[in-house]
């Protein structure tokens, strides 16, 4: 008899989640499928960033694999939580850029947000605690939530997620009435009494940032009644206007305030995995204990070279000119973005406020548009359904791969607009 797979497992492979999708939909095999030429094929799709990172810190890592006492040193484990040193450079950053008075022993290092959310909702979370999450919102949430949650007994138990509506559909606006965002929040915490409240800032997939009283009245409520706020921060670096107040709270403060953060974006260390996450010291005892079941400690080599680039950036200056001259190669990125759709396609988008992304209103269901569009324009877009209903006649752009070729934006628009108008 054929050994079977798990039932979390064999549930979630019957429902694939929507970044394998889009994973499998720009897969270069599926585009020649589509009889595409693959290196004609404009990109929409990937929510990755493109800069280059800090020449600094690839200085670090050569310091360290050319020394063959600190290369030795890199093969060792490091402490569960993260060395010492790596969580006081991360509070420095965090003191120095944003503001925040936070110590070492509110942080704990992991291989990778993705990680460190998974083993987070596992730290806080019951099977039955609700969680709220925007719509719409990062479409990995769901999933984590399922893993992490639902795994627990003898058959999958989803999760209880609620979803509040933060896109205002018809004037194609995110959160336009923050008053109306407060009052419908307030209205579901105390239908559902959830524990967990998450959302992104700035979000994917719209790129906008909730306003300073949404959160605080969302962290006022859970405080109230012993629940947790979660802060995604994995754009935290890439705001192209002024960063929101409750980007420098801190846990220190509010015991109930999580912060989440990702090694990705700010120094594209996409495959260089590593985050950490910014949290009272209960919940940073209770991740510890966590990732000890997980990966038992994050990379050492990767701590060593970016507490090295850490530090010495900060000392010299170059570390903030570095995140602004990034900023400005987003914010270009996302006008040329923005003038492109308005010149061809003339279709309702957001303004990035920061991160890789905008959404576009497409009028009918992206699920049907997307692959239409590609076969016939080489053309690759996101559906907006995967992030929540209320992008489900709207596609996700991301400028961010080709920060460094906006001319293949402006020809990706052409394609679609001359293929629309035909």
């Amino acid at each position: 008899m054929k050994p079977s797979l798990s039932k979390i497992v064999q549930q979630q492979i019957k429902s694939p989640s929507p970044i394998r999708q889009i994973m499998k939909m720009a897969d270069r095999k599926n585009i020649i499928n589509m009889g595409l030429d693959p290196d004609d094929v404009i990109s929409f799709g990937g929510g990755w960033v493109n800069h280059r990172a800090p020449e600094e810190m690839r200085e670090a890592y050569m310091d360290i694999v050319s020394d063959v006492e600190k290369f030795h040193a890199s093969g060792a484990y490091s402490a569960t939580p993260g060395t010492m040193e790596m969580r006081e450079a991360l509070a420095r950053m965090e003191h120095e850029i944003f503001g925040m008075d936070i110590g070492p022993e509110n942080i704990i290092v992991g291989q990778s947000s993705s990680q460190l959310t998974h083993d987070l909702f596992v730290t806080i979370a019951d099977p039955g605690d609700g969680i709220v999450l925007l719509d719409p919102t990062y479409a990995n949430y769901y999933g984590q939530l399922v893993y992490a949650v639902g795994i627990r007994g003898v058959h999958p138990i989803a999760p209880k997620v609620y979803f509040l509506r933060a896109m205002d559909t018809e004037k194609w606006e995110f959160m336009p009435d923050v008053d109306d965002a407060i009052e419908r929040f307030e209205k579901l915490y105390y239908a559902k009494r959830p524990k967990v409240v998450l959302f992104p800032a700035p979000d994917n997939p719209t790129s906008q940032i909730p306003p300073d009283a949404f959160a605080r009245a969302v962290l006022d409520i859970v405080t109230e009644h012993g629940g947790y706020l979660v802060l995604d921060f994995a754009y935290k670096t890439q705001v192209f206007g002024k960063e929101p107040e409750y980007f420098s709270w801190s846990p220190k403060d509010h015991e109930n305030l999580i912060a989440i953060h990702s090694n990705s974006k700010w120094a594209r260390g996409l495959g260089r995995r590593m985050g950490w996450i910014e949290a009272s010291e209960d919940v940073i005892s209770g991740m510890e204990r966590t990732q000890q079941i997980s990966i038992l400690c994050p990379d050492t080599l990767h701590q060593m070279a970016i507490t090295q680039y850490i530090n010495t950036s900060l000392d010299d200056g170059s570390l903030v000119r570095y995140i602004e001259q990034t900023k400005k190669e987003y914010e270009n990125a996302a006008k040329i973005t923005l003038k492109a759709i308005d010149e061809n396609l003339g279709m309702r988008r957001l303004v990035p406020k920061g991160g890789l992304y905008t959404v576009m209103d497409v009028g009918r269901d992206a699920d049907e548009f997307v692959p239409e569009v590609l076969k016939h324009t080489g053309v690759l877009f996101i559906p907006g359904g995967g992030f929540g209903q209320t992008l489900k006649n709207a596609v996700r752009i991301s400028y961010g791969p080709l920060v460094n070729d906006t001319d293949k934006i402006v020809e990706g628009m052409e394609r679609v607009a001359k293929y629309l108008n035909s």
